[in-house]
């Protein structure tokens, strides 16, 4: 027999409207009928004729349909809550995007702390080690690596350059990952058969990061025929005449080779971490190399960014245009790790052309300088394979979120370690992790 809930809480889904490209949930249909028939929890979905899931499939599940997530003790959802739906004393997981202190999401999270509600954020859920038990990391890498290659079709054939990627779609365009697999499978055939255009060769994509959003984008990456090189090797990548002309050439910028200590000497990865402010940028050096750069590092902002706006004034200076045609910002902070992310972009208009001599951002790909992807809600270009994926993550919570008496304080919740973490805020209060945020949030109110 299953545990009574405490006192019988409904967990409630709402329904995303960052834009109307957002179609994710944090739970499909099958999570819902597992938890239903197997833990005996009461569920109700807010209707949504955009979600990736129709509403009929949820009531089918088991789940109540309902306009009203008023009667709900939790809610679930995935992107950020617009502050007037914001409902008093409830218990929300969703990605609130607070815990640096964004100014954006400040007058969200003063909402949730003058209603009484808690907040439990996604990003926060981690282990002992820090390391993250629930995202969508893939996700964005999957979408964002298919992006980065129609991006890059398009600005070459604004350049005239006749080229493989221009066959290549947005992930939303595609029915669904499977299908934009097969299809970049068969665009890499041609690569292998006719090679890469001359004025292209060699055409180099650059990685940062070495968790799941970079990962991704490598497995969409690995998809064509490549070759990895070390990064010591790219200055002499366009003088090698036996270079193959078959493939493209992928490397990977770990921290060693992205920053160096200011004060000279060798590079210490544990110093590093600790000291960030320690260390001043060494990307510029390889940036001239690189035709495709994809950033998806999680920054710190007391460490260097990877590319700032004096680095692409220089490369984009007076001369010949440089390789360099596209940086895929897969971690999407504006005006941070990329400095020329200067705003967020859509998947119906996902890239701008960034101007390095007046910091203008015009959408498309025409103009003087790279083109920029910055989209920052990416997994939603594939929301069934996402919302899976994320739902198979957050389902082993569920139970424990559902029997908690959230009356009681933070530090005596009965929950798993994991989601104690995760708590910003209990009742209306920041809990003591999270107490630095009260600068933040008289910041935005000054």
């Amino acid at each position: 027999m299953q545990p009574a809930r405490y006192p019988e809480q409904v967990i409630g889904i709402r329904r995303e409207d960052k834009n109307r490209w957002e179609r994710r949930a944090p739970l499909t249909p099958e999570h819902v009928a597992q938890l239903v028939r197997r833990h005996d929890l009461a569920l109700r979905v807010q209707p949504s004729s955009n979600r990736a899931f129709p509403d009929q499939a949820y009531r089918d599940a088991g789940a109540g349909i309902s306009e009203d997530l008023e009667g709900c003790d939790v809610v679930l959802g995935v992107k950020e809550i617009p502050v007037e739906k914001i409902r008093a004393g409830l218990v929300y997981a969703y990605f609130a995007h607070v815990i640096k202190g964004q100014s954006a999401n400040m007058p969200a999270l003063r909402r949730l702390m003058d209603l009484g509600c808690t907040l439990i954020e996604y990003e926060r859920i981690v282990d002992e080690d820090g390391k993250r038990l629930i995202f969508f990391g893939r996700h964005a890498g999957y979408a964002g690596m298919i992006d980065t290659f129609w991006a890059l079709g398009r600005r070459l054939a604004w350049e005239g350059i006749d080229n493989p990627f221009a066959a290549v779609r947005l992930a939303h365009e595609y029915a669904d990952l499977e299908e934009a697999r097969e299809h970049l499978e068969a665009i890499g055939l041609e690569i292998r058969r006719d090679g890469i255009p001359d004025s292209l060769h060699p055409l180099v994509v650059g990685f940062t990061g070495s968790g799941n959003a970079s990962l991704g984008a490598q497995d969409i990456f690995h998809l064509f025929p490549y070759e990895q090189v070390r990064v010591r090797e790219l200055p002499g990548l366009s003088e090698d005449r036996d270079l193959p002309r078959d493939v493209i050439f992928k490397v990977v910028f770990e921290r060693r080779h992205r920053v160096e200590p200011v004060a000279g000497g060798a590079f210490d990865a544990g110093h590093a971490h600790a000291h960030p402010e320690a260390y001043r940028n060494a990307m510029p050096r390889h940036l001239p190399h690189l035709t495709v750069l994809v950033n998806a590092i999680y920054w710190d902002p007391r460490a260097p960014r990877v590319v700032a706006r004096e680095d692409l004034a220089r490369l984009y200076g007076e001369g010949a245009p440089p390789r360099l045609r596209v940086i895929a910002d897969i971690s999407c902070d504006i005006e941070g790790s990329v400095e020329a992310t200067v705003r967020a972009t859509t998947p119906g208009d996902p890239v701008f052309v960034y101007d390095p001599r007046d910091g203008s951002a015009v959408s498309g790909v025409a103009g003087h300088g790279p083109v920029v992807l910055a989209v920052d809600n990416l997994p939603c270009e594939i929301p069934k394979s996402a919302s899976g994926y994320f739902g198979d993550a957050l389902y082993r919570y569920l139970p424990a979120l559902d029997r908690c008496d959230w009356t009681r304080p933070a530090d005596a919740l009965d929950l798993p370690e994991e989601i104690r973490r995760a708590i910003v805020v209990h009742r209306g209060e920041l809990t003591p992790t999270y107490r630095h945020l009260e600068r933040a949030l008289e910041a935005a109110r000054a």
